[in-house]
């Protein structure tokens, strides 16, 4: 069932929009609620709404109308695109010192490459004075980044180390950890929702007695999982059963960047918020570094932050000729 909004009123990143006229699938008719009478659609079926069931602030059932018009189509903004994006990560950003805390054990974070999911949360753990390196008892780092490949043993070692409250282990990009049986046993147990999490290793290994890691142990540090899967387009019945039992012991963050606008919304976004200070470029530069990367997103190799690093940094050393030399090192072949 679709209704037509007659008059109505949706809080749209902070500001009251007017949707008179709009078509939304129909969840619940009016009510009245502790701030006024609401009528409930379904927002995910409108881009620029939140993917939930919203409330419509309308005087009464006279606002709407019962109709077979199809859903409105509503594009966002650039603005209003931006300002869900930079939502996102600051989500994101709490969501870290929260783990960094212990009040969230267990993080998944999804994106493409390349847009600053990494930087986001190794910004948030540095800021936080963990201290990178192994403690005075020789017990762990407070947080690190574990890339690539890991087997199931080199995961309870790693577990291991980072086993204290207010530990933090970042797996970034290291996939295979959610792939493999044994290491996803041993993940559930790690990210388990009873107050004691603990974890054993129930056959003999060398490793373990030469490292001095015991055969169990109490893990009550915390997780993030970095990664560019998006677990609700796995077709693979394996891997998604695996994915699932993971999700549902974590907080999951879509940073919501599918698009090519998105991630050149993105970008313009970083880079107007400073992160090519340090380049010391001129403004007319910095703003033609900009313009090569949007002009040429279709034929750049990768349009990502990293992309724009590596553009920015021909133009600070080769201030004749940098764009001849970007065409020839960043850009496919025609």
């Amino acid at each position: 069932m679709q209704i037509k909004i007659k008059s109505g009123v949706y809080k749209i990143r902070g500001k009251d929009v007017e949707l008179a006229g709009m078509v939304f699938p129909l969840v619940e008719d009016y009510k009245v609620g502790a701030q006024g009478g609401y009528v409930t659609v379904d927002g995910k079926a409108i881009a620029g709404f939140p993917d939930r069931n919203i409330k419509i602030k309308v005087d009464g059932p006279q606002d709407y109308e019962r109709t077979k018009s199809k859903t409105t189509k509503r594009e966002e903004t650039d603005e209003e695109t931006v300002e869900r994006l930079r939502e996102r990560f600051e989500i994101l950003e709490d969501m870290t010192k929260a783990a960094k805390k212990g009040t969230v054990r267990a993080m998944i974070v999804t994106g493409p490459p390349g847009v600053g999911k990494s930087f986001g949360v190794e910004k948030v753990l540095s800021k936080h004075d963990l201290v990178h390196d192994i403690a005075a008892d020789g017990r762990p780092k407070k947080f690190e980044f574990v890339k690539g490949a890991m087997s199931a043993i080199g995961l309870y070692c790693k577990l291991f180390n980072y086993a204290d409250k207010d530990n933090v282990l970042v797996f970034d990009d290291c996939d295979s950890v959610l792939q493999d049986d044994l290491s996803l046993n041993i993940l559930k147990a790690a990210l388990d929702s009873k107050k004691s999490r603990r974890i054993c290793w129930n056959t003999d290994s060398f490793k373990l007695r030469n490292e001095g890691v015991p055969d169990h142990f109490e893990f009550k540090g915390s997780a993030i999982f970095i990664t560019n899967i998006k677990f609700d387009n796995v077709k693979s019945k394996k891997l998604r059963d695996h994915l699932e039992a993971i999700e549902s012991r974590c907080h999951y963050i879509d940073l919501t960047i599918d698009t090519e606008r998105e991630k050149m919304l993105r970008i313009k976004q970083i880079v107007g918020d400073g992160m090519l200070k340090d380049h010391m470029l001129s403004e007319e530069t910095h703003q033609e570094v900009v313009d090569f990367i949007d002009s040429n997103k279709k034929r750049l190799r990768e349009l990502s932050l990293r992309t724009v690093l590596k553009v920015a940094d021909l133009a600070k050393a080769f201030p004749d000729r940098w764009e001849a030399m970007a065409e020839n090192t960043v850009l496919r072949r025609s």
